[in-house]
C-alpha cells in the first residue's frame, strides 16, 4: 500500500513538473497576472441603486475613476470606456457578464441625479456602464486610493488632480490589469484583447489544463 502510494505521489509530480516544462518550452497559453485582491466597497449608482463589490462577484468589472465637473482629459477616458462598452459583443466571453463601473470621488456634487445625467451625455448604456460614488470621504481614501491605488486629490477650485486609469477586476475580485496613462495610453482595442484572455483562461482552465495556467502564471508568461 505504501509502495503504490509512493507509486502515485511520484507520478503526480512527474506529471506536473512535466507539464510546467513542456510549458515553457512551447507555451501555449497566455494569462493576465494576478495582481492584488480589488477593495471591497458600498456605492450609490445613477438610479440611486446599492451597489457592492459582492454584487459584481463573477463577472469582470472594469473600473476607472473621475468626477462629473472634469473639463480636461476626460473625453479620452470616456471614449476608451465608450469603445469597450460597444465592442464587447466582439470579444468571445462564453457567458461571463462583463460591466463597467466609473467611480466619482466628488460626492458632494456628483448625486445620482448628476450621474445619471453624465451618463447619459457620455452615451453610457445602463445595462452595462454604471457611475457611482461612495458617499464616506475615508472610505472613498481607502477604496481608490487604497485599494485600487490610483492618486485623487482636491483643488481649491472645485477640480480635482488625479491619475487617468483603468482597473480590470476578474470574477474573483482579484486585478487582473492596470492601465495608466503615465505609463501607456490604455486604447481599447488592448483591453477588449486582455478581456479575451482572460474569459478563455475562466473558460479553458479546467481539470488537467489547469497546470497549463499555473505553469503561465508562474513563468510569467503574461499577454502584452
Amino acid at each position: 500500500m505504501k509502495r503504490f502510494f509512493l507509486y502515485g505521489l511520484y507520478t503526480l509530480i512527474i506529471l506536473v513538473v512535466g507539464s510546467a516544462f513542456a510549458f515553457k518550452v512551447f507555451q501555449p497559453v497566455q494569462v493576465l497576472p494576478r495582481i492584488r485582491l480589488a477593495p471591497g466597497f458600498l456605492a450609490v449608482d445613477q438610479d440611486g441603486e446599492r451597489l457592492t463589490n459582492e454584487d459584481l462577484r463573477g463577472q469582470f468589472v472594469l473600473y476607472n475613476f473621475t468626477y462629473t465637473n472634469c473639463s480636461t482629459g476626460c473625453e479620452q477616458m470616456n471614449q476608451t470606456m465608450r469603445e469597450i462598452q460597444n465592442q464587447l459583443d466582439t470579444v468571445e466571453l462564453g457567458d461571463i457578464d462583463v460591466s463597467l463601473v466609473t467611480i466619482s470621488f466628488d460626492p458632494e456634487r456628483d448625486t445620482p441625479k448628476a450621474l445619471q445625467a453624465y451618463a447619459q451625455s457620455v452615451g453610457a448604456d445602463p445595462a452595462v456602464w454604471r457611475f457611482v460614488t461612495l458617499s464616506d470621504p475615508t472610505m472613498m481614501k481607502f477604496v481608490i486610493g487604497g485599494g485600487f491605488e490610483t492618486y485623487y486629490e482636491a483643488n481649491e477650485d472645485g477640480s480635482f488632480s488625479f491619475d487617468p486609469a483603468f482597473v480590470l477586476v476578474d470574477g474573483w475580485g482579484i486585478i487582473r490589469g492596470e492601465y495608466r496613462y503615465q505609463t501607456m495610453t490604455p486604447d481599447s482595442e488592448r483591453i477588449l484583447r486582455h478581456l479575451g484572455v482572460l474569459a478563455e483562461e475562466v473558460i479553458n482552465s479546467q481539470g488537467v489544463n489547469s497546470v497549463a495556467y499555473e505553469a503561465a502564471h508562474y513563468f510569467l508568461c503574461y499577454a502584452p
